[in-house]
């Protein structure tokens, strides 16, 4: 590519860039951004020194505090908005983790809101006054919708001159505003979408809130590192190989990954368009349990499966999570244990947040049992056929969406996507006769166990490294076998308990790479999490599991 095509994206880019940037009222920006040595950390007390006492009170309520308030007419929306917009502004600066704002259309619709209110003596919605942020595939009216590609800015989906740009809404978003939602905001992805981490050629990379040495995760990181640094109550992002679940777990928050066919995908930009053998989900994503169980009933009750063909009609099943909490109240919950898949050893902060859960599980009084399915069907084979469905068409659709621009790929991205053959109608249907009989087996596997939830990490790794993510079987295997999962919080790293292994015995190359990247020093301080899997469709289930595991964690640490 010659120098003249050079900067031509980089004149986008960074237009684009600014523009963002510009976008945030001038009482909100900040003289100077600390470098990482000066402070690891930016989320708690330091975010909190440019906000008022009552911004602060709000932005640190979760989604059902916040809800309780603005439906009682305590809070009103307006308030609520501009605390999430402000800090939301200062998130961005601290970590570049948005794509979009829209402030003031947020404010118009929280005004509108406040109106409602004040004459009906009632909430529109059970979101009434909710901030809630969307990751950049969500079409908004009004903004872009880039997914992090230059060859995006200012079309729809790479078309110029479309009419819909601008101004098509997602399926999804339309259903918020009706729920009574403030939408304000859309967060950073990596462009293509399928990487672990967040970075691309407008805003750079999003960094992890808790330990800027580290990662936000991918490719819903924008809306993770929002989330942890408090800009956001709550939000939504997608997953079809972990991209819900690693932001979650890198950055401390709760998370679900649904099966596919639970909350509406209609109208929302993509990678791989049309792939159907592994469909990518939308999920919510907050601060607490009670906050994605909340975003995920009130999606429900909005009957999405009216307008969007692929949603199954299965509304929030109250009866599944009021038996799941009389499992757990009389001891009878049975979870499986993985602590590890045979292919990559979890680094010890991983190892160790496995065991206070298992003694969490058997102090109540409920079952741990050891998880390990056959090896036809093992977390890496299935892993090794969802990779498959990803490169049907060997890249083709990411390439033509660079060349629109002529930017280049980052370095993470192009190691995932080097080039691959497309593949034909025989290998895409035997991919498919393979996942079926995974599905099949793990199916029957689990039957005999007797489990209700299983738990496993996200990653080998608390957060990972900057372009040194190289393995995500610990999340892709779910995305593989359709199950619904969630993301739970269980402790930080801790350099004096977390450290080096010097034991290890790696069973692969890319198993001793991966554990060498351990450095309790750079890790400190990170939130370490794991996912805890059920059954296809048991979304009430494995939320009702988290809420109480949740509490637990909160008993054993009434501090963190």
């Amino acid at each position: 590519m010659g120098s003249t095509g050079d900067t031509a994206w980089q004149t986008r880019a960074a237009a684009k860039r600014e523009a963002i940037l510009g976008s945030i009222p001038g009482r909100w920006r900040l003289d100077k951004i600390p470098t990482v040595d000066e402070q690891r950390n930016v989320t708690g007390t330091y975010i909190r020194q440019f906000l008022s006492p009552k911004e602060a009170e709000i932005t640190e309520a979760d989604a059902v505090g916040i809800v309780e308030k603005t439906t009682s007419g305590a809070w009103s929306a307006v308030e609520v908005a501009e605390a999430f917009c402000h800090r939301a502004s200062l998130s961005h600066q601290l970590v570049n983790c948005l794509h979009e704002t829209f402030f003031e259309a947020a404010l118009a619709d929280a005004k509108e809101l406040d109106d409602w209110f004040a004459k009906h003596g009632k909430p529109k919605g059970p979101l009434h006054g909710l901030p809630v942020s969307l990751k950049d595939q969500f079409h908004v009216r009004g903004v872009d919708t880039t997914m992090g590609y230059v060859g995006w800015i200012d079309t729809f989906q790479g078309q110029k001159g479309d009419a819909r740009s601008k101004t098509f809404e997602s399926e999804m978003v339309r259903e918020l505003r009706r729920l009574g939602a403030v939408l304000y905001c859309k967060t950073a992805v990596p462009h293509t979408l399928m990487c672990g981490e967040t970075t691309n050629n407008i805003i750079g990379c999003t960094w992890n809130p808790t330990n800027r040495h580290l990662s936000s995760g991918g490719s819903s990181g924008g809306e993770g590192a929002l989330i942890a640094l408090g800009g956001s109550p709550g939000g939504f992002g997608t997953d079809i190989g972990g991209s819900i679940r690693v932001p979650s777990s890198f950055n401390g928050l709760f998370g679900l990954r649904p099966t596919s066919g639970r909350l509406p995908y209609e109208g929302m930009a993509n990678s791989m368009d049309g792939q159907n053998s592994v469909l990518s989900v939308v999920g919510p994503m907050a601060s607490s349990a009670g906050g994605v169980r909340l975003l995920t009933q009130a999606v429900l009750s909005a009957e999405p499966w009216l307008h969007d063909p692929l949603v199954a009609e299965i509304p929030w099943r109250g009866d599944l999570e009021a038996r799941t909490k009389d499992l757990i109240s009389t001891s009878q919950l049975r979870v499986g244990f993985h602590a590890h898949d045979g292919a990559v050893t979890p680094h010890p902060p991983l190892q160790r947040a496995v065991a206070l859960l298992r003694d969490i599980i058997t102090r109540s009084g409920n079952t741990a049992l050891d998880w390990q399915p056959p090896a036809s069907a093992s977390h890496p084979t299935v892993a090794d056929l969802v990779t498959k469905t990803w490169f049907y068409d060997g890249g083709a659709d990411v390439r033509k969406d660079f060349a629109l621009s002529g930017e280049p790929w980052m370095p993470q991205i192009m190691d995932v996507w080097r080039e691959r053959p497309q593949a034909d109608a025989t290998a895409v249907a035997e991919t498919n006769r393979a996942l079926r009989r995974c599905r099949k087996e793990y199916l029957d596997y689990w039957h005999g166990t007797g489990a209700d939830v299983f738990v496993t990490p996200c990653a080998p790794f608390a957060a990972a490294r900057p372009g040194r993510y190289h393995y995500v079987g610990y999340t892709s295997f779910v995305n593989g076998l359709d199950l619904p999962s969630v993301v739970v919080p269980i402790t930080t790293v801790d350099k004096n308990v977390d450290v080096v292994d010097t034991s290890f015995q790696p069973v692969s190359e890319l198993d001793r790479k991966t554990q060498s990247d351990y450095d309790p020093e750079i890790y400190d301080g990170a939130p370490v999490s794991l996912q805890i899997v059920g059954r296809r469709y048991q979304e009430e289930k494995v939320l009702a599991v988290a809420e109480w595991l949740e509490g637990e964690l909160k008993k054993a640490s009434p501090t963190s």
